[in-house]
């Protein structure tokens, strides 16, 4: 499903999005690939995985309001989490707080990487909204353990 959803945005979605988050799911689903269940280990090496890929692809690093600054911390949370052995409900509840800081710290910075760099000064004051995205996926992926 993963790989299939990465694919379909890759294929369709415009401008820096298409390559930025068909990567996120495409390289989560290599790593998820033959599992039958997902614990929080299993979902930081994925998105780890992400992270990785997308910070390749487009050389962001966090603090140049992308995606960047908040799926990198949404796995650090979670890759600390492991080593706490907390529960996947929690540990995703750590992740999205963690990615909505993230994603609320890109209104203080000036954009230095996709078009809004264009934009300049004008950004500021603006959340990124990859960085949005972002923190909206790991917020929903903690609630739908709220209801399981």
């Amino acid at each position: 499903m993963l790989l299939t959803t990465g694919q379909a945005i890759l294929s369709s979605a415009g401008g820096a999005a298409g390559p930025i988050f068909g990567s996120l799911f495409i390289e989560a689903g290599k790593v998820a690939k033959g599992q039958d269940e997902l614990g929080l280990a299993n979902l930081a090496r994925m998105f780890d995985a992400s992270l990785n890929r997308i910070k390749r692809q487009g050389g962001a690093t966090v603090g140049d309001k992308t995606v960047v600054d908040a799926l990198e911390p949404a796995v650090s949370a979670m890759q600390e989490d492991v080593t706490q052995h907390t529960s996947l409900s929690q540990g995703l509840k750590n992740a999205a707080s963690a990615a909505r800081t993230g994603c609320e710290s890109t209104k203080a910075i000036v954009a230095r990487h996709g078009k809004a760099r264009y934009l300049g000064e004008q950004t500021l004051g603006y959340v990124d909204p990859g960085a949005h995205v972002i923190a909206v996926i790991f917020e929903e992926f903690a609630k739908s353990q709220e209801t399981e």
